[in-house]
């Protein structure tokens, strides 16, 4: 077969993406007076401090360049924190300078994303100083790429955007009724339109790819598709683009919404993560996955229930993973074009843009953990030379509708957690995750903050439409 007969769809290499973040100098040549330094804590919130640009030129020029900041900030859950931790402490907050961007919704701010470490040195395993928090999230990712990049593997990371445009929270109430792709929900001159033209207008701005934006099926949903870079670099980008997309909706007086399922009757929005595997030791043909390819596969499937936790980390989560509404659906699988699958494998026959896109994530997970937990177990699977048993089901009928025999047949024996607390089950029992790729302290801490944060949600009781609100207006 002839590759390039079927190597359709943009290419990327990692050698090829760009990570196109604002330089020191055009900082300093800029009329931006003020830099938010960032922290994604383990509720997916972004904290941030910001500082003045001479401040923060002097900071950068200190003998170690950081500022203080509550070793809290990790466990701080609505006004309360999760327990485990207290008032004492802090960590040193490092900017990131490959992170910073311009602020294209407020045009005399720039932002920056930081690493947590210890303020004093301390004895590793290796009895080595260090400095190393295992605790922070952005370290957990980079961890994990520093062993592929070892190992001869990397990957390219893109995300998909989803959220829904809100005229009120109290009640919730979405902007318009609207279809799928449907002109008539970007109509020229709408507040709509002019909205998502200067969210897709700051993202460029910004330096970050956009690929394209669209009008998605629930009242009031929108997505935005940026491109590719590698996962430190794709999870910066992320938490920008929705920076971009919260605060450009309040400027506009609208709430823009990444709640997971806020409507029954129609689809939730999700975080669709697409994920490209690149090995020195491997070329990619039209007929087959190749072998680093499928290794990633099979160890992803086989331990997707526990990542779930992750990925899905609130009840609401699991509101929008069921059957028959393009989500994924709820059985352990994966499918060429199969939106009904949990990992979908798109553009199956072109080496050069084939890709695996993983739907059971949604924007309530906190970016570089998910990426850790998916990319770790892949990596796993490849490092292992893990073989792919369960077969392609691309459909048309999907793994719900199949009968036990017929799913039997293709290798699909398991069901995704249809909980939260289901997900935190297989979570807990997956040794291979939560010690070997995350750790057992970030375990047990990202556990209880996460078991904080379901309390939290769910603080209105049985009031439903309390519970509601505070869900839209936290997320």
């Amino acid at each position: 077969m002839d590759s390039k007969a079927y190597d359709y769809g943009v290419h990327y290499k990692p050698s090829s993406v760009s990570n196109k973040a604002l330089t020191l100098d055009q900082l300093k040549q800029s009329n931006i007076s003020y830099v938010r330094v960032q922290v994604l804590d383990y509720t997916n919130t972004v904290r941030c401090r910001i500082l003045s640009v001479p401040y923060f030129l002097a900071m950068l020029d200190s003998t170690r360049p950081g500022m203080g900041i509550s070793k809290a900030v990790l466990g701080a859950v609505f006004h309360t924190l999760a327990e485990g931790f207290s008032s004492s402490g802090e960590y040193l907050c490092v900017p990131d300078l490959s992170s910073l961007r311009i602020c294209p919704y407020s045009p005399k701010h720039a932002a920056v994303m930081a690493w947590l470490q210890e303020k004093t040195p301390y004895p590793s395993a290796d009895n080595k100083l260090t400095v190393d928090v295992q605790l922070c999230p952005r370290a957990i990712l980079q961890r994990i790429v520093r062993r592929a990049n070892a190992s001869g593997v990397s990957f390219l990371v893109g995300f998909e955007s989803e959220f829904i445009l809100l005229k009120s929270t109290r009640p919730v109430e979405a902007v318009q009724e609207h279809y799928p792709m449907d002109t008539k929900a970007l109509l020229a001159g709408s507040i709509e339109e002019k909205l998502l033209e200067e969210i897709s207008d700051g993202i460029q701005a910004s330096g970050i790819e956009l690929q394209l934006y669209h009008a998605e099926a629930a009242p009031g949903q929108f997505e935005v598709v940026t491109g590719p870079l590698t996962p430190l670099e794709a999870a910066d980008a992320l938490v920008h683009t929705r920076e971009i997309i919260l605060h450009t909706a309040a400027k506009h007086g609208l709430r823009a919404t990444f709640a997971p399922r806020i409507n029954t009757s129609a689809p939730g929005s999700s975080a669709h993560v697409h994920i490209s595997v690149h090995s020195q030791r491997a070329i990619k043909t039209a007929e087959a996955l190749s072998s680093p390819e499928s290794s990633f596969l099979a160890s992803l499937l086989t331990n997707l229930p526990a990542v779930t936790a992750l990925t899905m980390p609130i009840p609401v989560s699991y509101q929008r993973m069921v059957d028959g509404i393009w989500s994924g659906g709820t059985y352990v699988s994966w499918g060429t074009e199969n939106r009904e699958a949990p990992i979908r494998l798109t553009n199956a026959t072109s080496p050069s843009s084939r890709n695996f896109e993983i739907r059971c994530v949604d924007a309530t997970a906190n970016p570089y953990i998910a990426l850790a937990g998916i990319l770790g177990l892949g990596l796993d699977g490849i490092e292992k030379g893990v073989e792919l048993t369960m077969q392609d089901c691309p459909g048309p009928v999907p793994a719900a509708n199949m009968t036990e025999e017929g799913r039997r047949a293709l290798g699909i024996t398991t069901r995704m957690p249809l909980s939260w607390e289901e997900s935190r089950s297989k979570f807990k029992m997956n040794k291979l995750l939560t010690e070997s790729i995350l750790g057992p302290e970030f375990t047990e801490t990202y556990l209880v903050v996460n078991q904080c944060l379901a309390e939290s949600l769910n603080a209105g009781g049985e009031d439903d439409e309390a519970n509601l609100r505070r869900l839209v207006e936290f997320y």
